[in-house]
């Protein structure tokens, strides 16, 4: 008997979704697809949001429900989309997401340094592609933004106003428990239309991508650069800096294969080989905090004591300011750590003070932006468009700086 793949999946944001095909269905089955369910969205924003451990799973089918959404209004106004076209579309942004690795932003670039997750996107799509004979390739050219044809359907995937961004402000919002992120999706959905070939918001839906912007921004410093969550995150990357250490020095730590490879191994752009994407496709959240949590019984005192500090959230200070810390500043916090600790002030400055900048971009106008039609037909910048005297800051970036130490 043939399996049913008529699929419906219920999503707690956005209701009931059906999977709209049969290859859409095996891909979302693989184990490929399968291990963002033990990937968090927010890496340790639960640290400071006890609700936020949704996975990028759950993102990923919201997205494609968004997506689907949205080509379907398009359809309704008349816009061309074939089959062939509509499919892809929805297994561009359903696989936009599968290259992040465990505890997704956070650890992107100390298990594998210099490449970003949708390079291993890229990667991992095509297997994905020759697994299923071929029948991703246009999902690809459409990810890749080389589906010239229509280019509007990458930018449903990746813009300024994309489906990626829809959905996890507003998962985001949900799962934090806070309303920052809260934005009118139906209502920007519904006012999506095409102009000579690009993504436009109708005039009358401005104040819902106004509304976007503004909680863009705000979600960054609520909840994606909450200082708390900044102090957990460069715990967790210190651990995993350390154990890299311990690991060139021949020291144990444990008998897991895949994340010994990448902690024993300088794996970049340039080694990230067949075998490294093979280990990398079985890493998850659950094999790093398993390892953390049978570090903090290590024999290396640096490497027990941070493990312990973030199994049991005894996180260090965070001082955040407009200006940068001088070295002063960073010296007088080390002494501090030094004291605590009793470390030397290598492994002080290495592993337990750090520093670094913390940026805002809400809006960038350059490759496009976000067009808004007007009802004589002409398009123009949203920053132009706009009464709002406020939108046009919002594509200045905003920088701080923050100065983590232990007291």
């Amino acid at each position: 008997m043939a399996f049913n793949k008529n699929k419906i999946i219920n999503d707690p944001l956005h209701g009931f979704l059906t999977i709209p095909t049969d290859l859409i269905f095996d891909v979302i089955q693989h184990p490929y697809f399968q291990r963002l369910r033990r990937i968090r969205q927010l890496g340790m924003s639960d640290w400071v949001y006890p609700g936020a451990t949704h996975t990028r799973f759950h993102h990923a089918l919201g997205a494609l429900n968004l997506t689907l959404q949205a080509m379907d209004t398009l359809r309704r106004k008349g816009i061309e989309i074939t089959d062939k076209e509509y499919e892809s579309t929805a297994l561009a942004i359903l696989l936009h997401d599968i290259g992040h690795g465990p505890y997704s932003h956070t650890l992107e670039h100390t298990l594998i340094q210099g490449v970003h997750h949708e390079d291993i996107s890229t990667r991992i799509m095509q297997r994905l592609n020759g697994i299923f004979n071929g029948e991703l390739e246009l999902a690809i050219e459409i990810f890749q933004h080389k589906y010239e044809a229509k280019p509007f359907l990458s930018q449903l995937i990746s813009g300024q106003l994309d489906m990626d961004r829809l959905d996890y402000l507003l998962r985001d919002s949900f799962y934090a428990g806070v309303s920052e992120g809260i934005v009118g999706g139906e209502r920007i959905i519904s006012m999506l239309n095409v102009s000579d070939g690009n993504l436009v918001v109708e005039e009358k839906g401005i104040y819902s991508v106004e509304k976007f912007l503004i909680a863009r921004r705000l979600m960054y410093w609520q909840v994606y650069l909450h200082k708390t969550v900044i102090a957990a995150d460069a715990v967790l990357v210190s651990v995993l800096q350390r154990a890299r250490v311990l690991a060139h020095k021949g020291h144990g730590l444990g008998s897991y294969h895949p994340l010994l490879h990448f902690l024993m191994n300088e794996i970049d752009a340039a080694h990230f080989d067949e075998e490294a994407l093979d280990l990398f496709l079985v890493l998850d959240d659950i094999d790093i905090m398993a390892s953390v949590k049978q570090w903090q019984f290590h024999e290396d005192s640096i490497l027990s004591t941070l493990s312990k500090r973030l199994l049991y959230r005894k996180l260090p200070k965070v001082q955040i300011s407009t200006n940068d810390f001088d070295a002063r500043e960073v010296a007088e916090a080390s002494e501090v750590s030094m004291k605590k600790f009793g470390y030397s002030e290598g492994d002080t400055l290495q592993y337990f003070v750090k520093t670094g900048i913390l940026e805002n971009h809400a809006y960038k106008s350059e490759g496009g932006g976000i067009r808004i039609l007007s009802k004589k037909g002409g398009v123009r910048d949203v920053a132009e468009s706009s009464d709002n005297y406020n939108l046009a800051a919002l594509k200045e970036t905003v920088k701080k700086y923050y100065l983590i130490h232990w007291v």
